[in-house]
């Protein structure tokens, strides 16, 4: 079987190289053959970019591998337990599975792999109640202290609209010259010829 090793490491810390070689052992001794490494080093600088998770997941879709191996789910992903599943999706979709090397359980191939996810589905899901409940609380707050919440309502004169529509001027030329949007102009003139 064709695999890629997945690692996020920090920089200037002795296990990283520890890391990874248990991964290539434990890769070895399966049978397996290590395509491709990724390495994303995450510094303290607090950039979050992973350029090789990235390009892992891009090499993934085009089935450059059958698997991907890595440390410990941690290390896969910190991006919360719905993007985490949605990465995991993905890759199974591509027909790509995945192992984490820790966690002896968390393996797409493995017997407990729809238990697995289906408790990440729910924990994922409760994130998503938990994020729309903070969002709500949120905003009654924002409410409660004064602020209007939505767009500010755009005054046009449609009179000056018309009178420039009658010059020939085009719907594209006044909004920008108003600086609102066509779809904003159409909408009012529907408004106004209603009236």
């Amino acid at each position: 079987m064709k695999i890629a090793i997945y690692a996020r490491v920090s920089t200037g810390k002795q296990d990283n190289e520890n890391q990874l070689s248990q991964l290539r052992e434990f890769a070895s001794k399966q049978g397996w053959t290590v395509v491709q490494e990724y390495v994303d080093v995450i510094t303290g600088s607090g950039k979050k970019a992973r350029e090789q998770f990235d390009d892992m997941m891009e090499a993934a879709s085009k089935h450059q591998f059958d698997c991907v191996l890595f440390w410990k789910l941690d290390r896969f992903s910190r991006e919360g337990v719905r993007r985490t599943l949605f990465y995991l999706t993905q890759l199974e979709g591509w027909k790509v599975g995945w192992r984490s090397f820790q966690e002896q359980w968390f393996d797409s191939c493995g017997p407990f792999k729809d238990a697995v996810i289906s408790i990440m589905a729910t924990l994922a899901e409760q994130e998503r109640i938990t994020i729309s409940e903070r969002t709500k609380a949120g905003l009654k707050r924002t409410v409660r202290e004064g602020t209007k919440l939505g767009r500010p309502v755009v005054d046009v004169d449609m009179r000056l609209v018309q009178k420039r529509r009658a010059k020939g001027e085009s719907l594209r030329a006044i909004a920008k010259a108003l600086r609102v949007s066509p779809a904003l102009l159409v909408k009012r003139a529907r408004q106004h010829v209603g009236r």
